[in-house]
């Protein structure tokens, strides 16, 4: 593929286990961030992570050391002028995006792909701010990054078949499972299938019908899911299934399938978006 040095834009969640999972194949990673407080929170989680492995004898120290001193952390754009890939993983906001694709393409080289983390937004959109189109593709990874397999490849208006071939290939060499989607629709396959799986989770306890653990028991042991929707709308943001809910009613017709439950609103008015405020559905 060529591709030696790849750029990740995002020190979060997303973007800093995207950058671990590329530095352990080898790969040479800049991991951009626009505060160094972000930066410096990226490498923590990467190496508390790597640190569990060690533990566990999945990798020794000098395997762990070598993995993170391939990872530069910056606030400078300009750092990434040289990577031969770009995954970016900023928040989900479409303006955010754009702009940061059309500062990417005026940066990167050429013949570079620039890939979006985005879980539910439109490739063909966020590929318009760019002149390389064909170039933008969907690069959609699960949480947490090194351990969920599934990385979704989507296609804009003018993706190339050749950027969704490295692409792909760039994913598997990382060890994941990839799956095409073929035509850009708000939230692609999973999330597609997931968010009304999530509404009708919250309206069934808006509405009495049962309590937010044995909804999850029910999901956990009679579909056999690994986690119930509180407790994966715990782990991935609440605040990330209002916004995708709210982005689907305005790109799907305004279905009211679509339509927010009051309990969701309130939670994001409330500021419980999960873990990552300390409470959510289970505090």
């Amino acid at each position: 593929m060529g591709i030696k040095k790849v750029g990740v834009v995002g020190a979060g969640t997303m973007g800093n286990g995207i950058a671990q999972i590329v530095a352990q194949v080898g790969c040479d990673v800049v991991m951009r961030d626009i505060e160094m407080r972000f930066v410096e929170g990226g490498m923590k989680n990467i190496d508390r992570f790597l640190s569990k492995s060690v533990e566990k004898g999945k990798m020794d120290a000098k395997e762990k050391d070598t993995i993170i001193g391939r990872i530069k952390g910056t606030i400078d754009m300009a750092d990434l002028k040289d990577v031969d890939f770009v995954v970016e993983a900023v928040i989900e906001d479409l303006d955010l995006k754009k702009s940061v694709f059309k500062e990417l393409d005026e940066l990167c080289k050429p013949d570079v792909i620039l890939a979006t983390n985005t879980s539910s937004m439109s490739i063909t959109e966020i590929a318009a701010s760019t002149t390389r189109p064909d170039k933008v593709c969907g690069m959609h990874f699960f949480n947490p990054v090194p351990l969920m397999k599934l990385v979704e490849i989507i296609r804009g208006y003018s993706t190339s078949d050749e950027t969704i071939k490295t692409t792909t290939e760039l994913a598997q060499k990382m060890g994941k499972a990839t799956v095409e989607v073929k035509k850009d629709s708000p939230g692609f396959i999973v999330n597609r299938i997931m968010i009304p799986h999530m509404i009708e989770a919250i309206k069934i306890v808006e509405e009495g019908i049962a309590s937010i653990e044995d909804v999850d028991k029910a999901i956990k042991n009679g579909l056999n899911y690994p986690m119930g929707p509180f407790e994966l709308m715990d782990l991935t943001g609440i605040d990330i299934a209002y916004f995708v809910t709210q982005y689907f009613f305005n790109e799907l017709n305004k279905e009211n399938k679509w339509v927010a439950p009051n309990l969701l609103k309130t939670m994001v008015r409330a500021g419980k978006f999960g873990k990552k405020t300390g409470g959510g559905w289970y505090k």
